[in-house]
């Protein structure tokens, strides 16, 4: 015999042969998978799944108070919900809910009943603000009080989170703010007691002394100008008064007299070609020339009486050098503006070093000074930003209260299911019969196209290449006649039994 596949048109014989041989067989297979399937779905606990929509949307209000409140929900609202949902406090509330805790369940029981109920459920988003929770449970019921719950739970303990976020953030921002004023208060104290231990430290002590200093620089450029000024001028005036003389001329009082008494006389003359006598300036000057006559005389008797006694006479006049003396003024007023310019001078390089020094000390100071201020500039912006963030959390934490941020609505409340979800018994009586019908035929294939023995003229010639010249029929006993009619009826009782059974639970199901 060769290797090569039997067609399958040679394999009908030898199916149909087997398949008289072995219908007992086959009838049993038959029906323990149709009853093992019928058994299963009947066995096979149901599923009965409710769900519900939430709709998460936003007041009105949230986009007006945008950059005023802070939305504290997040977009991740299957997240949200999941964790929600899965939370071990809404659990608990579950399993009072469903009935789980009538039987007082030990705490490992109730580990194993909420895994169970995280498996049965499921959280899923739709459009960003579609949230459904869906469960499905062996009882409609209680599938129903769970999903129903679970929407009631998930809500109220969002609204609540919001809440308790929304206060916690602003109790939080608010103890910042009390100890960043503490702070703040504590660096203006340094900063102020700093500056007033300090005068040099003060705010525009650098910017004076450096003003002062410049000031002071171009006095001293001035003065020591002046100075040089005054000391030339005193130089060439001294020069010029070496050379003029002191003394101009010596006179004696007789002299003085007769020059004084022509003097007004020539006034006199000049008075009388246009006044007459009698005017008080004419008056007046010839009074003043009698007195200088009667002078004049004293003055003369003097002189004899001094002549003889044998005095010396003493009447002669010295008269000074007028342009001796104003050179020697002005050589005086000049010496003294150069002291004065010295002194000037002295006093303004005091000062200046004054300020010099002065302006180190700002320059040390202003290490100490940039640092406090520093610090209380960046306590002060810090500050001043937790003081908008405050009334900001404020706000949302109102919002939040008086649940006019994020709201959430059932969209479709759970219903009560009515027919149950996924496989159920139709499902496994339709299967069983199919599989009761295909695995007998599939496994008396199998044994015909894989037995190596012949059983079909045609699989002999085919193999051996011979060519066969007679069969010998088999020719049943009347025993084995009565085997076939047992065999057969046991067949129509199993077939029968199977279609019965199968009826009477479908007319029980229909019924009940």
């Amino acid at each position: 015999m060769n290797g090569e596949l039997t067609p399958l048109g040679s394999l009908l014989p030898a199916l149909a042969s087997e398949a008289r041989r072995r219908r007992l067989a086959m009838g049993l297979v038959f029906a323990a998978i149709a009853l093992a399937a019928l058994v299963t779905g009947m066995l096979w606990p149901k599923k009965y799944e409710a769900s519900t929509t939430i709709l998460a949307q936003e007041s009105i209000i949230t986009p007006l108070m945008e950059g005023v409140a802070a939305p504290t929900g997040n977009k991740n609202r299957a997240g949200i919900a999941r964790d929600v949902i899965f939370g071990r406090k809404v659990l608990d509330q579950i399993l009072v809910g469903g009935g789980w805790m009538a039987k007082n369940p030990t705490p490992l029981e109730q580990d194993r009943i909420i895994e169970g109920i995280k498996g049965r459920t499921i959280v899923k988003t739709g459009n960003g603000n579609l949230i459904t929770i869906s469960y499905f449970d062996s009882d409609p019921h209680r599938a129903y009080d769970v999903t129903r719950q679970f929407a009631q739970l998930f809500i109220s303990e969002s609204l609540a989170s919001k809440q308790r976020e929304s206060r916690e953030a602003y109790e939080f921002i608010n103890s910042q703010v009390e100890t960043y004023r503490k702070k703040l208060t504590d660096a203006e104290s340094k900063l102020k007691a700093y500056r007033d231990s300090n005068a040099d430290a003060r705010p525009g002590s650098e910017a004076d002394t450096n003003a002062r200093i410049s000031q002071l620089r171009t006095q001293i450029e001035t003065a020591r100008m002046d100075m040089m000024d005054r000391r030339s001028q005193a130089s060439s005036l001294a020069s010029q008064l070496s050379g003029e003389s002191e003394v101009n001329a010596v006179q004696t009082a007789d002299g003085i007299y007769q020059t004084q008494l022509a003097e007004l006389q020539s006034h006199l003359d000049k008075l009388l070609l246009s006044y007459t006598e009698d005017y008080p300036d004419v008056v007046r000057t010839r009074h003043q020339m009698q007195d200088l006559k009667q002078q004049l005389a004293q003055s003369e008797q003097r002189k004899l009486q001094a002549r003889s006694v044998g005095a010396p006479a003493t009447e002669s006049v010295v008269s000074f050098n007028p342009v001796y003396q104003q050179m020697r003024s002005q050589l005086a007023t000049v010496r003294g503006d150069s002291a004065a310019a010295a002194a000037r001078l002295g006093a303004s390089e005091s000062m200046l070093q004054a300020e010099l020094e002065r302006s180190k000390r700002i320059a040390n100071s202003e290490n100490v000074t940039a640092e406090l201020t520093r610090d209380y500039n960046v306590n002060r912006d810090v500050y001043q930003d937790l003081l908008k963030r405050r009334e900001n959390a404020r706000v949302s934490m109102n919002l939040d209260a008086e649940q006019r941020g994020l709201t959430f609505l059932i969209q479709n409340p759970a219903m009560l299911p009515l027919t149950p979800s996924g496989l159920r018994f139709m499902h496994f009586g339709l299967a069983g019969l199919t599989l009761a019908v295909a695995i007998p035929l599939g496994l008396l294939f199998a044994l015909v196209r894989f037995d190596p023995r012949v059983r079909s003229v045609q699989r002999l010639e085919h193999d051996t290449g011979l060519a066969v010249l007679a069969t010998i029929p088999f020719y049943p006993t009347p025993r084995d006649r009565r085997r076939e009619r047992l065999h057969n009826s046991m067949l129509a009782l199993t077939i029968t039994g199977v279609a019965v059974v199968y009826l009477a639970i479908l007319w029980l199901r229909l019924k009940g």
